[in-house]
Formats: structure tokens, sequence, C-alpha cells
């Protein structure tokens, strides 16, 4: 049971830190996925006030660069460009990813392209939600 929740896991964050920034990086490989995981974990902590489910789990999070200097740059997006914490919502993902142990600065980048969608979520939200 362990491993299949192991590999889920890995299955999740190996699109948000592309093997080419993994190969790239002068990081150990350990403190990499360390940073990465943790990252994870503190990303979530925060949630979409009108939804019970956090941001991560949402599929809000696209991208998490981690540069040599520990500096961390995150692109995400909203469930809807018109969401009224857009203008809060990058301020939580920064202080949340800022928790983590090593991380010198984090950057937040808002997009919109690819908007998102429902089919985002993984199936934990899903389940949470009742959508399964």
């Amino acid at each position: 049971m362990d491993d299949q929740i192991e590999s889920i896991q890995e299955e999740k964050t190996s699109g948000l830190v592309s093997d080419e920034a993994k190969a790239a990086s002068a990081l150990p490989e350990e403190e990499l996925e360390r940073l990465t995981s943790d990252i994870i974990t503190a990303l979530k902590t925060v949630y979409d006030p009108e939804i019970p489910v956090d941001i991560y789990e949402l599929g809000l999070i696209y991208r998490i660069d981690i540069s040599d200097d520990r500096d961390i740059d995150i692109e995400m997006t909203l469930t809807a460009p018109g969401c009224p914490v857009a203008g809060e919502m990058p301020g939580w993902v920064q202080s949340a990813a800022l928790t983590v142990p090593g991380v010198r600065d984090v950057k937040v980048d808002l997009v919109f392209d690819p908007m998102w969608e429902p089919s985002r979520m993984s199936d934990e939200a899903k389940l949470e939600l009742g959508w399964m």
C-alpha cells in the first residue's frame, strides 16, 4: 500500500519539475526532491475559500522551478479569472512556500493559459467534492 501511495505521489509531482530542470540543477537530486516535496506539502495548506479542497489537489499549480540558489518560481492559475481572491492567492502561495526550510525566495506567477478545468483535479479532490 505504501508503495502505491508513493508511486501516486511521484506521478503527481513528476510534471511540476521538468527532467531538464532536474538534470541542469547543481543541487543534489535528493535535495531537489526534498524541496519539491516540502513545497507541495506547504502548498497543500492553501485553500480556495469557496472550495473545500487545497490548491494543489485542485490542480491550480502548473509548475515549480527551483534554482541552484533555492529561489522558487511557481506558476499557478485560478479556477476562474474573476476569482474573488485573485489578488490575494499568489501572496498566500508565496507565504506558504517560504515556510519550507532552505527556501531563499519565492516568486508566484498567475497564468490563465491554459485555463483551469475540472480534469486537472486529483481523484482526492473529486472525491472530496462528491464528483466520484
